[in-house]
């Protein structure tokens, strides 16, 4: 968010909503490096537990995909971050039996319905933009987090 009111206080930015596609490309392009240096950095300390730097780097993933689209269409980051939380939800319930999924997962898609209309009633996309970075986040992430654990 630092950068983002920093390109906006210098020009860069006409406004933080990004509503246009070309100001999308320089903010996520550069949050996409921080997380790169983030994961990177994670990984040269041995002392933390390396699941830290695998989830990040499966999320980290899933921020570059997003990137590489936002240069040629508009896709929803926040219905991505959405489709990466169900996944990691229901990959946790899959794979560890004493997680019960239930009212996290019931409590995700009634979170996700809410950020998905809300950005609808903003106008901040169409619906297929809200689809498809559901679809995006949610199957990288669960294929990633199922890696993970398996």
């Amino acid at each position: 968010m630092v950068t983002v009111f920093g390109l906006r206080l210098s020009g860069t930015l006409k406004s933080v909503h990004m509503a246009e596609l070309k100001d999308r490309a320089i903010p996520f392009s550069v949050t996409s490096i921080y997380y790169i240096l983030t994961v990177y950095f994670l990984f040269q300390k041995k002392e933390f537990d390396p699941i830290l730097w695998q989830v990040l780097s499966v999320i980290t993933l899933a921020i570059l995909v997003l990137t590489v689209i936002t240069f040629f269409w508009k896709m929803s980051a926040h219905m991505t971050g959405m489709g990466g939380l169900l996944a990691a939800v229901l990959v946790l319930g899959l794979k560890f039996p004493n997680f019960q999924p239930l009212y996290p997962l019931l409590a995700s898609l009634v979170l996700t319905g809410l950020v998905g209309t809300v950005r609808l009633y903003l106008n901040a996309h169409k619906p297929v933009e809200l689809y498809v970075g559901l679809i995006l986040g949610f199957s990288i992430c669960f294929i990633g987090f199922s890696w993970i654990w398996a």
